[in-house]
């Protein structure tokens, strides 16, 4: 490994382990060369959804999208060999045979986070969902034990499963920036009077209840991925293990009922002891 290459792929490894722990922590327990593969994705990932904190308006946010869809594409004038994520991604791409497409797929759909329009029905939540994290799964599935027929399957509810309890962990944050990745259907079936409710930042019975819902469908989507991982090849299982973090979220949430405004950091100690267990365990060791 050169020294710019090994500069590249420390400059991911403290991108994420900043931005994205628990993702970072899911990687502790893998291969040193799937590891810098998997950072490589998940550095890109923390690159483009914080494109929304670093910028005040929809423009600017566009043009660095469409820099990374150039850079994939090949199409950037300048500045990738200078960017250690564009650079470590690129080359994890090609030594894996990455499919593209998945990933200017997932920059696409992180156009609706430049705007504050809120997201319309479940349906495009879960595309919103899929696309997104469900891309990072699907995308790490193949970096540990290559393609199979059920891989995009299997990724699409992980997805859905993680984004899930990331959204309702994100809730005090979005409510206090007016924006709303939970679907106004969903608000409506519960009773809950619009965005407006939502952004008040209040805990009301109707809000209780949609959010145990959306734990509910959460639960739904990691039984069954859990249950596909059992027919996929065992070596994708290392790739999953976000989800027992998931897993953990849910049953704390079961026990206790706090104010999902208030924000509820879980500990990075608590991250990596879920983590280390979940790893020796059946549902995610590879062999």
């Amino acid at each position: 490994m050169s020294e710019t290459s090994a500069s590249d792929a420390a400059f991911c490894a403290g991108l994420v382990r900043e931005h994205d722990f628990d993702r970072y922590a899911s990687t502790l327990f893998v291969a040193p060369e799937i590891r810098r593969a998997l950072l490589s994705l998940y550095a890109f990932n923390v690159e483009v959804t914080r494109i929304r904190d670093l910028v005040s308006q929809p423009l600017p946010g566009e043009v660095r999208l469409q820099w990374w869809h150039d850079a994939l594409s090949g199409l950037a004038h300048g500045g990738v060999e200078g960017n250690p994520v564009a650079a470590e991604l690129l080359s994890t791409v090609q030594r894996f045979g990455l499919p593209v497409e998945r990933l200017t797929r997932l920059i696409d759909e992180h156009q609706f986070d430049l705007y504050n329009d809120p997201m319309p029905t479940m349906a495009a939540l879960d595309a919103y969902l899929s696309d997104t994290s469900g891309a990072l799964f699907g995308l790490a599935a193949r970096l540990v034990a290559g393609s199979f027929e059920t891989v995009d399957h299997l990724a699409h509810h992980a997805g859905v499963a993680l984004g899930l309890m990331q959204l309702i962990s994100s809730l005090p944050r979005d409510a206090a920036h007016r924006q709303l990745y939970i679907p106004l259907e969903l608000l409506a079936r519960h009773g809950v009077v619009g965005q407006e409710e939502m952004f008040a930042g209040k805990v009301t019975p109707a809000i209780q209840q949609m959010l145990a819902d959306l734990r509910g469908q959460a639960r739904q989507h990691l039984d069954h991925t859990l249950e596909l991982a059992r027919e996929a090849p065992p070596a994708v299982r290392p790739a999953l293990l976000p989800l027992a973090l998931v897993r953990r979220d849910l049953a704390q949430a079961d026990r206790r009922a706090g104010d999902p405004f208030q924000p509820a950091a879980r500990s990075r100690l608590a991250t990596l002891w879920t983590l280390w267990r979940a790893a020796r365990s059946a549902s995610f060791r590879s062999r």
